[in-house]
């Protein structure tokens, strides 16, 4: 990728608006996980990384880093793993759930979150700026749990046909970012979505029931599944998605679709 370095995207590097494209070097000549840098977080610019395996990541002073992870930690509907402890919250009705009621407060919520072993966030200003865009465009979404009508936890990623790019989550109260998560993904897979990319490992998603795939494995296996439904046509996506709003209450709750 051709661009001078600068901190954050490039002023310089052209935008790509959602119906254009950029090709990334071959992943196969790479043995880390930083495939390029430069560039932007034009619309554009990210739907052509996420369909080519490859995302945002970097810290505020660096230049973009584009990443693909070897492994990849993956989330397969068989594999969904829901607790004994959060079948008894669910139950209880602890959290009103909602989908994409406040994408900009659980992004930023996630941004604020302290994580052990982190220097500050990666969640900087242009990425939420980026993301919150692809909001607005149809592309991202959240799902968020409330207690008391006050948002206690959450998480936001992206939708391409078939897939889901699970960005980040948060919790202010306990169990909250999993009780979205949770939610959100049965109703992805029952919309078919084939699984759920989580990047890369953490002892919270293993227990969710991700497990991690080698580069060769995920690369065809992603290519594979976005043919199943054009990722570009996204309003289809949308619709389909949106059909799912049957099992929603009028507050935005959703039931759970199965244990």
């Amino acid at each position: 990728m051709k661009s001078r370095i600068v901190s954050g995207p490039d002023p310089d590097f052209p935008y790509l608006s959602e119906y254009d494209r950029y090709s990334f070097p071959p992943l196969d000549t790479y043995s880390g996980s930083i495939v390029a840098l430069g560039g932007n977080l034009s619309p554009g610019m990210l739907l052509s990384a996420y369909e080519q395996g490859i995302f945002p990541w970097y810290n505020p002073e660096d230049p973009i880093l584009w990443q693909s992870p070897d492994p990849r930690m993956v989330l397969f509907p068989e594999n969904l793993h829901i607790a004994d402890s959060m079948k008894k919250v669910f139950k209880k009705g602890r959290f009103e759930l909602a989908l994409d009621r406040d994408f900009v407060g659980v992004i930023k919520n996630c941004a604020d979150m302290y994580r052990p072993g982190q220097r500050g966030t990666w969640i900087t200003e242009d990425i939420i700026a980026a993301y919150t865009k692809m909001h607005y465009l149809g592309w991202a979404h959240s799902a968020e749990s409330y207690e008391n009508g006050e948002l206690a936890g959450g998480c936001y990623g992206i939708r391409l046909g078939n897939v889901f790019f699970g960005e980040s989550m948060f919790a202010k109260r306990s169990n909250a970012s999993k009780a979205a998560f949770l939610s959100l993904a049965q109703l992805l897979f029952s919309d078919g979505v084939a699984f759920i990319d989580c990047q890369v490992y953490t002892d919270h998603l293993a227990s969710l029931g991700a497990v991690e795939i080698g580069r060769q494995e995920f690369l065809p296996l992603l290519k594979k599944t976005l043919a199943l439904r054009h990722p570009i046509q996204h309003t289809g996506d949308l619709a389909a998605f949106y059909t799912l709003s049957d099992t929603l209450d009028r507050r935005g709750n959703w039931g759970l679709l199965y244990f």
